[in-house]
């Protein structure tokens, strides 16, 4: 058992052994890369992959729910300064709140009056219930901005900070920021979102058992975390997600603020909607960097503050209702693992495809599959280290590579070296790599075959020999390779004019300097030897055959000796050989021996009437019913003509011969067909016991003799001991 859980070992760990610098290679070169991720160094290139999966990502429709109310350049003109006055807010928020949206929010600060009309904002401020206004809470860059104190007294307002990755893009939302003093603020996006799912009876709660997750309708809004994605050691102060920005086709649905002062909006378009107020003209410079802007900032294409706003909102209201996803990450340790894998596909397909065209093509196919497959988890809101893992692929592709192009120098070397060695060498020798292939050959192996030596090289057994042939011989060299032991095996071997050898080939593995592993077999011509033995074999069954003839013949010469011709019972010879062999045990072991002596009745006449061959079937009749209703140790002679003896030896009373007389009468008694005729055969039967008739052989059988004359005079088909029997009666 344990030799077999041994061997199953082998079997699994030789192929693992005989790879483990794929697997060394693969190691080394995603530990490498997780260095450089975690490092830092990766950073901006997994940020610049991410932006472009944002880019060619398809495009979605305006977000219905959304609706942004602009202020753009013709807007202030109309306005005639900015900020926008007090009483021409105010006009725009109650114009709004007749529209009836679900939530208005108010994208503009509005901490100090702006005459002429501050009373009147005011008064809109209170009688408008929906209305989300603006804060800043201060950080490090940025002072502070209080909101408009009616809508901070009702809490109605959301700070609009933003976290800015250092190359200037927004990829990340903030939700709740805990201030020093013990305050939790909530987003402008946040507090639009939740004033517009509270119609759908949808609030924000924690899930349970996980501090790091909120539950928003069917989403599950999970915390930023410092390592997530490409970032490193990034600020995961508050409580952040990672935004998974919204592609509209034709942005969102924009109205102008004049537009809606001068009535022009219809009320559908604003009803039961989340609407935005806020700066889009260029002069008030209220713009961001997304992934959507592109990466060349002389080229790039920022967004307002209240658009990127806009976006925050319909990703939450479409994770919240209809459960899009925002970005998720794995974790760091799938995250290794998965950067492992694909370093293990790098140096594996390098290791299989040797060739640099092969090996080259497989590593762009590779490239290609990693960054086609980050793309389509990007689409279900996955995103995974693309940047890192091909790094990986490609360093250990380029490991593999750079230690091939040592093993094929080291190789070169060597096979100068053994060519000029085994050349020397007069027994045909080959030298394998591990495909199986010819790389050294010695001349005697070229005239051996039958082939030029440069037809050879590089070749197969498959290229030269029998299908046959060439299985035997890639199962032996695999069975070296794998086992690393030297070998001797007998093959058949058949040459270029097709003439097949009998040959012994010796095997064994060689290792170069490089780690480079050759099998070399040495071959020997034993056709002679086999020749040889072959004849000496087949002399030797001759003589076997012969021998077993010869016994067989004297076996059936001892047959014939001992039985009778006709019914193969035995004869007189056997018999008395019987008889002699039961007496003797008797004598040993104090028991009684019974004689019977049988004379067919009435069968002169079948002869004489129905022919000769109709008295042998019945003679052969008579014997099989002897001997199947006898014992296996009892003994049915025939003696000639119509007589038959039975020795019953070891009996233990005389009785028992007379129930087998009786047995053997009825037995005969049974009709037979003869000619076609049903004829009767009866017996008479004499019966003898040793010792009381007589301890000679020859009287014990005159005795059984005479009884049975003695039954044929009574009416014969009857048994009749002996009379002596009585006589040694009387006297005792």
């Amino acid at each position: 058992m344990g030799k077999r859980l041994n061997n199953r070992w082998l079997e699994f760990a030789q192929p693992l052994w005989s790879k483990r610098r794929v697997i060394l290679t693969a190691l080394g070169a995603s530990g490498f890369v997780i260095a450089l991720r975690f490092g830092g160094l990766l950073q901006s290139f997994e940020w610049s992959l991410l932006d472009q999966y944002f880019r060619v990502r398809p495009q979605h429709e305006p977000d219905p729910r959304v609706l942004i109310v602009e202020i753009n350049e013709a807007d202030l003109r109309y306005a005639e300064r900015w900020p926008i006055p007090d009483d021409t807010m105010a006009a725009l928020l109650r114009r709004l709140g007749e529209l009836q949206p679900r939530v208005i929010g108010l994208d503009i600060y509005r901490d100090l009056p702006v005459e002429p009309g501050h009373e009147e904002i005011k008064a809109v401020f209170r009688e408008v219930p929906n209305i989300i206004g603006i804060e800043r809470i201060q950080d490090q860059q940025n002072s502070g901005v209080l909101g408009p104190p009616e809508l901070v007294e009702t809490k109605q307002v959301g700070f609009n900070n933003l976290f800015i990755d250092p190359d200037g893009t927004v990829r990340r939302m903030l939700l709740y920021w805990r201030t020093e003093d013990g305050v939790t603020h909530r987003s402008f996006a946040l507090k639009l979102v939740q004033g517009y799912l509270a119609s759908e009876n949808v609030s924000l709660r924690p899930v349970e058992g996980d501090r790091d997750a909120l539950r928003l309708g069917q989403a599950t809004l999970r915390r930023f975390g410092s390592n997530d994605g490409g970032y490193v050691r990034a600020d995961n102060g508050g409580y952040q997600l990672l935004a998974n920005f919204q592609n509209p086709r034709q942005g969102f649905d924009r109205v102008s603020m004049t537009a809606v002062l001068k009535g022009e909006v219809r009320p559908e378009q604003v009803r039961d909607r989340v609407v935005l107020i806020g700066s889009t003209a260029i002069s008030i410079r209220d713009f961001f960097y997304t992934p959507y802007s592109g990466g060349d900032r002389n080229s790039a294409k920022p967004v307002a503050g209240v658009e990127l706003h806009a976006n925050f909102v319909s990703q939450l209201l479409s994770a919240a209702l209809q459960g899009r996803p925002l970005m998720r990450v794995i974790p760091d340790w799938l995250e290794y693992l998965w950067i492992f894998a694909w370093a293990c596909v790098g140096s594996s397909l390098c290791w299989q495809f040797r060739k640099p065209w092969q090996s080259a093509g497989t590593i762009l196919l590779a490239t290609l599959l990693l960054t086609g497959t980050g793309f389509v988890l990007f689409l279900v809101g996955w995103w995974i280290p693309v940047v890192p893992t091909g790094l990986a692929l490609m360093g250990s592709a380029a490991g593999i590579t750079s230690y091939l192009a040592h093993l094929e120098e080291e190789l070169k070397r060597s096979k100068e070296f053994l060519q000029g060695v085994i050349n020397t060498i007069p027994d045909p020798i080959f030298v394998k790599d591990r495909s199986h292939r010819w790389i050294v050959l010695n001349e005697a192996f070229s005239r051996f075959l039958g082939h030029p030596l440069n037809a050879l090289l590089e070749r197969s057994d498959y290229e030269f020999f029998p299908p046959d042939e060439a299985a035997v011989f890639q199962a032996q060299d695999d069975w070296v390779f794998s086992c690393g032991k030297e070998q001797e095996t007998e093959e058949k071997f058949t040459d270029v004019q097709g003439v097949t050898h009998q040959i012994a080939t010796k095997r064994s593995l060689h290792r170069d300097a490089a780690g480079n592993v050759f099998l070399v077999g040495v071959i020997r011509d034993i056709t002679e030897r086999k020749r040889m033995e072959e004849e000496l074999k087949q002399t030797a069954a001759d003589l076997v055959r012969s021998n077993a003839e010869l016994k067989t013949s004297e076996n059936h010469l001892r047959y014939l000796a001992h039985h009778d011709v006709l019914t193969g019972l035995p004869n007189r010879q056997l018999f008395v050989e019987r008889l002699e062999q039961a007496l003797d045990w008797a004598r040993n072991n104090h028991q009684l021996v019974a004689l019977l002596y049988l004379d067919l009745d009435g069968f002169k006449e079948i002869n004489d009437t129905e022919g000769h061959d109709a008295g042998d079937l019945v003679l052969k009749t008579v014997a099989r019913r002897l001997t199947r209703c006898l014992r296996g140790s009892d003994t049915v002679a025939r003696l000639g003509g119509d007589e038959f003896t039975v020795i019953l030896p070891a009996i233990p009373e005389r009785q028992i011969a007379a129930r087998v007389a009786d047995k053997i009468l009825s037995t005969l008694s049974e009709p037979l067909t003869v000619n076609e005729k049903t004829v009767v055969v009866t017996t008479s039967i004499g019966i003898s016991t040793f010792p009381s008739n007589a301890e000679d052989i020859e009287v014990l059988i005159k005795h059984a003799d005479l009884a049975m004359y003695e039954a044929k005079e009574i009416g014969k088909n009857c048994y009749k001991f002996s009379e002596a029997i009585r006589a040694v009666e009387n006297l005792s």
